[in-house]
């Protein structure tokens, strides 16, 4: 079951395993990743074109953690719109597959694996979210387990 960003919020009862989510797209250029790079990871792989080519990489690639943060930012313009917002509880997977390289577009597919209303806090729950970050030839440079914090609808 694939749902679209309409705008509404969701709770946790409106979550169930089998969803999907979907974001929109940006596209990461050479300048953003350099950028990026210099404040948080400067690595020679993240830095210089040039000096990427003779690493593991073969070429310039973002940083993880950039990648990270741009699934984040996709994430939160995703369908995926929990209401009281995207709260991590913790993670039990990060990888990064495949490196994402200057000019790649990248999207996201989020999938609800797991809701569970909390026992010792009534109101919230937890929901385990698969989100696989995508880049435009459909290869997966980021897959990510989380743990979201999800309110409960509120009774009227």
């Amino acid at each position: 079951m694939t749902r679209e960003r309409d705008g509404r919020e969701l709770y946790l009862e409106d979550l169930a395993p089998g969803q999907i989510y979907r974001s929109g797209e940006t596209t990461v250029t050479e300048a953003d990743i350099v950028r990026f790079a210099e404040s948080f990871d400067p690595q020679p792989f993240h830095l210089d074109a040039g000096k990427a080519e003779s690493t593991f990489f073969g070429g310039l690639a973002a940083s993880g953690w950039h990648t990270a943060s741009l699934t984040m930012r996709l994430l939160v313009g995703s369908g995926l719109r929990l209401a009281g917002g995207i709260i991590g509880a913790g993670m039990d997977e990060l990888r990064w597959p495949k490196p994402l390289r200057p000019g790649d577009t990248i999207r996201l597919e989020s999938e609800v694996i797991e809701v569970r209303p909390s026992r010792s806090r009534p109101g919230q729950g937890l929901a385990k979210v698969r989100t696989t970050t995508l880049n435009q030839h459909g290869e997966p440079v980021q897959v990510l387990v989380a743990n979201l914090l999800v309110v409960c609808r509120p009774e009227s």
